[in-house]
């Protein structure tokens, strides 16, 4: 799929909607939009070429705001609705839930669910701008440092009014981040299992018009390997094992595909000599076979508490993990439970509970590779 497009060519409607579109094609989080960078100025023509294409208020939808609106705010051209923007809604989350552990009340976790999702929102789009990145870019610089900060300016052309510019806006810390990704993802699983449960209770709160935004989540999921790499980073600055699993869970749990992994993660930084560990590469290394005797045992073990047919539960479990996913479809889980006639009133609940422990197994060790 096609990254970059560099147009040098007064392009009009149906040629600029062709060479356009030759960019659209996304591919998960490795590209998530294509880029256009133009040598001519085509803003009217590429609204003519959508108004000419769409309906008569596309070009509304179809062209972005300008940065400073995303920022700032602005006036929904189409619908008339004022939209805030990042700054205000960055203020409100750190003003609001300072601290998303002491969220506790299902009113709160509604409204706290709402608000980082329009923060996910707001930061999807605003990831499209050179001016964010740059703004991200900043956290990080050492501005004591006079070398750093011309290396910063030079990099992203920025002159000193446009550098004090950005040291004035206030983003949330990468932990703070991971604090509120956590919690998110706490209160979804949470939310998930009271619909699940059919429980109602006294409760008030109705949850029919929040919409959680996994998609978000997933374009910035980071990988079992980056978290396995950061370990051996953060194990240089803090050496002291509890502090580094606590820092590792913070990471662990903002991860939505890596939260099943939490407690494996944890066990392989408790029984591994990290210091001696060379490098980065050595780490993950030894975490995989860590993990792959780990799957053994514990696959050996579920197929022993449960009683399970042990050739066919391992077929069932293998194939599992290599579709990376449990399913109840297909004879195959039937064929693993102990010998149960269908009419048995335990036979339902019997399958029920090893078709749970399977899913959870697998979560857990998806990804990590070697058999059963």
């Amino acid at each position: 799929a096609l990254n970059t497009l560099f147009v040098d060519k007064n392009l009009r409607y149906h040629g600029l909607m062709q060479a356009f579109s030759r960019t659209n094609r996304i591919y998960n989080a490795t590209k998530t939009f294509g880029n256009i960078v133009t040598f001519r100025d085509l803003e009217q023509a590429t609204i003519d070429a959508i108004t000419l294409f769409g309906k008569s208020n596309t070009k509304s939808v179809v062209m972005e705001k300008s940065y400073t609106e995303y920022m700032e705010g602005f006036t929904d051209a189409v619908t008339g609705e004022t939209r805030r923007g990042f700054i205000d809604i960055v203020r409100e989350l750190e003003t609001r839930f300072p601290d998303p552990a002491d969220i506790t009340s299902e009113k709160e976790k509604k409204a706290f669910i709402k608000l980082f999702g329009e923060y996910l929102r707001a930061e999807n789009i605003l990831q499209n701008y050179d001016e964010f990145t740059a703004l991200r870019a900043i956290q990080t610089v050492d501005i004591s440092d006079p070398v750093a900060v011309d290396a910063f300016k030079a990099e992203h052309f920025l002159d000193d009014e446009k550098l004090a510019a950005l040291q004035s806006i206030r983003l949330p810390s990468e932990r703070e981040v991971q604090d509120y990704r956590s919690s998110y993802n706490d209160i979804r699983d949470w939310q998930r299992k009271e619909r699940e449960s059919n429980v109602k209770g006294n409760t008030t709160v109705s949850w029919d018009d929040v919409v959680f935004e996994v998609d978000l989540l997933k374009s910035q999921e980071i990988n079992l390997d980056y978290i396995l790499e950061l370990i051996f980073e953060y194990n240089k600055q803090h050496p002291n094992k509890e502090t580094l699993k606590e820092e590792v869970t913070r990471l662990i749990r903002a991860s939505l595909g890596n939260r099943a992994k939490e407690g494996l993660i944890l066990e392989f930084i408790g029984q591994t000599d990290i210091d001696n560990l060379p490098n980065k590469e050595s780490v993950i290394e030894q975490f995989y076979t860590f993990a792959q005797a780990a799957q053994q045992r514990e696959a050996e073990a579920l197929i022993q508490e449960e009683n399970l047919n042990h050739d066919a539960a391992r077929r069932y479990i293998s194939a599992s993990l290599k579709r990376e996913y449990a399913t109840e479809n297909g004879t195959a889980l039937n064929e693993a439970l102990p010998k149960l006639s269908p009419l048995n009133p335990q036979y339902k609940t019997k399958k029920k509970t090893v078709f749970q422990k399977v899913s959870a197994f697998i979560d857990k060790f998806k990804g990590v590779g070697g058999r059963i």
